[in-house]
């Protein structure tokens, strides 16, 4: 049964069910086991009920940007395999191993010191063109008796433009192929998919793939061979409205005016919450499936929408990000209206927001 929703003034409505089916399809399409990401608060959604939600599609394990938040996930009943994808520092390895966590290591030094510390299960990164972690694929020779005397249990490369079609995933994955080739020894589990090359080829040249924004209802692009359902939907009251007559400035600065006589309703969400200032004058809100526009420009705490010609009350729900009816406001949609990536719009939601998971 959903939770009541009923006293809250603004909160975001997690569907579980379409984050299960995202996954699912995700898995099928790729024929291999997910190891989906769930870092940063499963992209701002709430992670205990994300990973309780995809136990449904059984993946291998979980994939993590920090030691704390693997250790979290351990306090929420994850048992299966976590991995860490930044670099781990040394003072972090007693956290790793007291929480059974997997680190990436890029480099013989930090290698090197896991050996020494006692070892354990570990991933190589390599870089094969973001320029961010992991050792550089031509540079396997740094690392190899190192892989020898202590065999990583996976190996992994990360791509920059996997949603385009400019070549540059073929030519990462090349060099991911001919940095494995020059160890010592195949890894077992090699994996380099993310969302966007996941959803472009079927299925998988590898062991593993790791889905992340497209589980919580971003896509990867029209060529993308499916879409996924929308998970967070960003929903607030009407809490006041108000009757305009021509040449009325709304907000700060005045930066909206009336041209005709117009309803405006204000709604209890505003930048304080994560609905970003910059989409005044330019996002577009649902309210009983119709679109209406932001007027003026969003304040820390409330938004003004144009409701002309909407019948409409105090405490009626709007949507602001999500689904209302057959109508859709996307995270890509919101994000480019304010100059944000659908990433920085989900996981900028504030944790003044509710989260409520059905």
């Amino acid at each position: 049964m959903k939770p009541s929703t009923d006293s809250l003034r603004a909160w975001i409505d997690i569907d579980l069910s379409a984050l299960v089916r995202n996954g699912a399809r995700l898995a099928q399409h790729a024929g291999v086991p997910l190891l989906p990401m769930v870092k940063a608060d499963a992209y701002g959604l709430g992670v205990g009920p994300v990973v309780r939600a995809l136990e449904a599609v059984t993946p291998f394990g979980y994939g993590v940007a920090t030691a704390d938040e693997g250790r979290e996930l351990r306090g929420v009943g994850v048992t299966r395999p976590v991995l860490v994808f930044t670099p781990v520092l040394p003072l972090d390895f007693a956290l790793l191993r007291a929480a059974q966590l997997t680190p990436t290591f890029g480099d013989a030094e930090r290698i090197s010191a896991w050996i020494a510390s006692g070892g354990g299960d570990w991933h190589l990164a390599i870089d094969t063109g973001m320029m961010r972690a992991g050792l550089r694929w031509d540079r396997m020779a740094e690392v190899a008796e190192l892989v020898r005397t202590a065999p990583p249990t996976g190996a992994f490369t990360h791509f920059h433009s996997s949603e385009t079609d400019n070549g540059s995933l073929e030519l990462q994955e090349g060099r991911f192929r001919d940095a494995v080739s020059a160890l010592p020894a195949r890894p077992p589990l090699l994996h380099t998919e993310n969302s966007g090359a996941i959803v472009r080829r079927s299925p998988s040249a590898w062991n593993l793939v790791r889905p992340g924004v497209f589980l919580y209802g971003v896509g990867s692009g029209p060529r993308a061979a499916f879409q996924p359902e929308p998970v967070a939907h960003l929903r607030a009251r009407i809490v006041d409205l108000h009757d305009l007559n021509a040449g009325d400035t709304v907000s700060y600065g005045g930066s909206w005016t009336a041209t005709k006589p117009t309803r405006l309703a204000t709604v209890n969400v505003g930048y304080a919450d994560g609905y970003r200032r910059s989409l005044g004058n330019s996002g577009t809100a649902l309210l009983r499936g119709t679109r209406v526009p932001v007027a003026g420009t969003v304040t820390m705490d409330m938004t003004m929408l144009d409701v002309t010609g909407i019948a409409c009350a105090h405490g009626d729900v709007v949507t602001l990000i999500g689904r209302d009816g057959d109508a859709l406001v996307t995270a890509e949609a919101v994000g480019a209206a304010c100059g944000l990536s659908p990433y920085e719009v989900l996981t900028g939601l504030r944790q003044r927001l509710p989260r409520v998971s059905a």
